[in-house]
């Protein structure tokens, strides 16, 4: 009786473990976000760099049309065969439970097409900005992800870098006063004329698409209110590289349901313009750079702002992982409404310099 008691007295203690222990042992054992990554460029190298120091994104497949990037790719990442497609093939993805997510890292106009493949074949969808060519595309892409259940995200990988989260947190907490007025400039000199980003079939445009997108959604963050209106002009010093359609230089206002107004400039004829400025009555915020690669340096009224550099494309890839496992919700929203607001300004934008007018979003 006396070993029976025993015995029974340590089943007790070990049964009023247990809810600890497995607590634990999930999360040591939470299986990692699966990624394929759909267009095997410059920026779908650096996401694939980047997830390498993943905790909870792991690279497992890859959707190209060029075989020779394939195998340079599963021999550097350890993918195996099953796990590769090319966009014939790519379909046949809704038959392997090995990926959970498709990466759309491919040009502008094949997003459209890439995302709703991939939510038909039951994929999640981590599509890079801007989602599509307009908001009708981008409605569809969204509407196409809800109806097959899956969740699609955009590469907006500013909303978790610190530095901006930082100026967003002191924003929330009025650290500002009253916001008055926002400033984005948004710039480069481009260089290869031939390459997709000035092709108007495969761009949908030219520098608001590419850069200025980061002017249009650095605006709503950190002013915290959504455009009710906007007026552009569209500049075109070299029409030779610049075609129609392809936009060199757009300068862009934009007017808030507090009053606050934003100026932007977008352009791919100007260097050294990476800079976002916050103004309130109270303080403003300054980011230069403000969306490069980093490390992004930034101050405001209180002080320099010295959250730590890290890779953009690695916290991305685990917050990500974080939203699409576990449903977690992020500060600055990267799902597909967020990216459709977007493009609903960039339509309207686009209108504005046809027009001349001022024009309602």
């Amino acid at each position: 009786m006396h070993s029976r008691r025993e015995f029974l007295q340590k089943l007790a203690v070990s049964t009023a473990s247990l809810p600890f222990l497995s607590s634990n042992f999930s999360l040591m054992e939470e299986r990692p976000l699966r990624v394929a990554i759909m267009g095997l460029g410059g920026y779908g190298t650096r996401v694939a760099e980047a997830m390498q120091a993943c905790k909870r994104a792991r690279l497992v497949g890859v959707v190209s049309g060029t075989p020779s990037k394939i195998k340079a790719w599963q021999a550097k990442y350890n993918i195996p065969d099953k796990n590769c497609y090319n966009y014939e093939t790519f379909d046949n993805i809704k038959d392997n439970p090995d990926i959970d997510v498709v990466y759309v890292i491919t040009p502008n106009a094949l997003h459209h097409d890439h995302v709703i493949r991939a939510a038909k074949a039951g994929k999640h969808v981590i599509c890079e900005k801007p989602m599509a060519l307009n908001a009708k595309e981008g409605q569809e892409m969204v509407d196409a992800c809800e109806q097959a259940k899956v969740k699609l995200l955009v590469g907006y990988r500013m909303h978790f870098e610190p530095k901006t989260l930082e100026v967003v947190r002191l924003r929330k907490k009025n650290a500002f006063g009253k916001i008055l007025f926002f400033q984005g400039l948004s710039g480069f000199e481009i260089g290869d004329p031939n390459q997709w980003r000035l092709n108007k079939e495969l761009a949908g445009g030219g520098s608001l698409m590419d850069i200025g997108i980061y002017a249009i959604n650095g605006a709503r963050y950190m002013v915290g209110e959504e455009p009710i209106w906007v007026t552009a002009q569209e500049t075109k010093t070299d029409k030779q590289k610049f075609k129609e359609g392809v936009d060199e230089t757009i300068q862009f206002q934009m007017g808030f349901p507090s009053g606050a107004l934003a100026s932007c400039l977008s352009t791919y004829s100007m260097n050294n313009l990476d800079r976002f400025f916050l103004n309130g009555e109270e303080g403003f915020a300054e980011l230069q750079p403000s969306t490069g690669y980093g490390p992004i340096e930034g101050r405001t009224h209180l002080g320099p702002l010295n959250q730590a550099h890290k890779t953009h494309q690695t916290i991305q890839m685990d917050e990500m992982a974080g939203i699409i496992m576990n449903g977690n919700k992020p500060v600055v929203p990267v799902d597909g409404a967020e990216g459709l607001r977007d493009l609903r300004i960039i339509d309207a934008i686009y209108r504005a310099c046809q027009s001349g007018q001022k024009v309602s979003v």
